[in-house]
């Protein structure tokens, strides 16, 4: 018998020219002046302006924030609050990554919530929703305009918290592969891995599901056979549409199936070391796969087939090898070919990053039970 699940996702709008729809959105919501959460670098691509310059046509007023970290920290959460509350606005707009989103997420929940952004740290520990919130991603990779968590650096503990709650999905999502043109080549490397990830871990999750499966394989084959291409033809609006695409059906997978280890690692890794989320996912999946494989064999091989390969009849050992691979060659030909030692981590470091990688949510819903020393071992593979 199937067990309960469920499906959240926001209202989103999909395809080229899909962020020109903010202005109507808003005046839908009534808004009098919004906060437009961006950073410096989707600032210097000129998305902010054009935001700024929608919703002025539709004569809303409007106040940015994009003092926010690549990867978010509370303190910034916090001082976005204070800006919501000292300009009166009444609705929020992310337009950026997986750093905006998810730091308009936090101060949203905070403005109506008058309480640390860190009091709310875990699974529906949110009491009161945000304002109306609007996500246009410039990226191919976090959809955070579509998941249910935001992922905030606890600076104090220098480790990521994830907020895993009905509460911060969007209102409306916004997609318009047009805005993701001005991601570097290594950028655009970084968040396909981690719109690989989100599939790859929701589909073996422990809270998978028949909703779920075609989404995340579908996200998988997007990005082995797309990923490439970008880079080789980063200005080609149809493959930038593909991984557009490839990073809304991992999204929504994986914000209703959860995640794994590589998540909860990541996280842990990501907050001691300020390193891009999505490089971390990348440095650490092959490790996990590996970890693993033998609680989700089955789970593994349609992985393997999604990701074009000729694995059904193998033995199981070769299946394993053959995805190992796999991954590794993708992180290779995409640029991403340094370890964690090589970006800053240390065996010292291994014990602390293991205890605050095991007390992650995402953690909760990895296939395989795993203790401290696992954990440790993983990271030793990684270095």
């Amino acid at each position: 018998m199937m067990e309960l699940r469920k499906f959240v996702a926001p209202e989103f709008i999909f395809g080229a020219g899909a962020m020109q729809l903010v202005g109507r959105y808003l005046s839908n919501f009534g808004a009098k002046k919004v906060l437009i959460v961006s950073d410096q670098g989707v600032i210097a691509a000129g998305w902010a302006g054009k935001t700024i310059d929608l919703l002025a046509n539709e004569g809303i007023d409007s106040a940015v924030f994009a003092a926010i970290s690549a990867n978010p920290r509370d303190t910034e959460v916090m001082a976005g609050a204070d800006f919501y509350h000292q300009e009166h606005c009444d609705v929020i707009v992310a337009i950026g990554g997986g750093s905006p989103m998810d730091c308009a997420k936090g101060i949203g929940i905070v403005s109506t919530n008058r309480k640390n952004i860190l009091g709310m740290e875990g699974i529906d520990n949110v009491p009161i929703p945000g304002p109306p919130l609007i996500c246009i991603p410039t990226t191919s990779g976090t959809s955070a305009d579509v998941s249910q968590f935001a992922i905030i650096t606890d600076t104090r503990e220098k480790k990521k918290i994830a907020i895993i709650s009905k509460t911060v999905v969007p209102d409306v999502a916004l997609i318009d592969p047009l805005t993701t043109v001005s991601m570097s080549s290594y950028l655009t490397a970084c968040t396909g891995m981690d719109a690989l990830v989100h599939a790859i871990e929701a589909y073996v999750s422990t809270a998978n599901s028949p909703l779920l499966d075609l989404h995340a394989l579908e996200a998988v084959r997007l990005v082995c056979t797309h990923l490439p291409q970008v880079l080789a033809a980063p200005d080609d609006l149809e493959l930038r549409g593909k991984m557009t695409l490839a990073s809304l059906q991992a999204g929504l997978a994986f914000s209703n199936a959860s995640l794994g280890a590589v998540h909860a690692m990541a996280h842990s890794l990501g907050g001691l070391l300020d390193l891009p989320h999505g490089e971390c996912n990348a440095l650490l999946l092959k490790h996990v796969v590996n970890f693993n494989f033998p609680k989700a064999i089955e789970r593994y091989v349609k992985i393997g087939e999604a990701m074009g390969l000729t694995v059904r009849h193998m033995p199981i050992p070769t299946v394993k090898e053959a995805i190992l691979t796999k991954i590794n060659n993708l992180k290779q030909e995409v640029g991403i070919k340094k370890n964690l030692g090589q970006q800053g981590a240390t065996l010292a470091d291994i014990p602390t990053l293991a205890r605050k990688a095991l007390k992650d949510p995402c953690m909760v819903t990895n296939p395989r039970f795993a203790k401290q020393r696992d954990i440790e071992v993983i990271y030793e593979e990684a270095l």
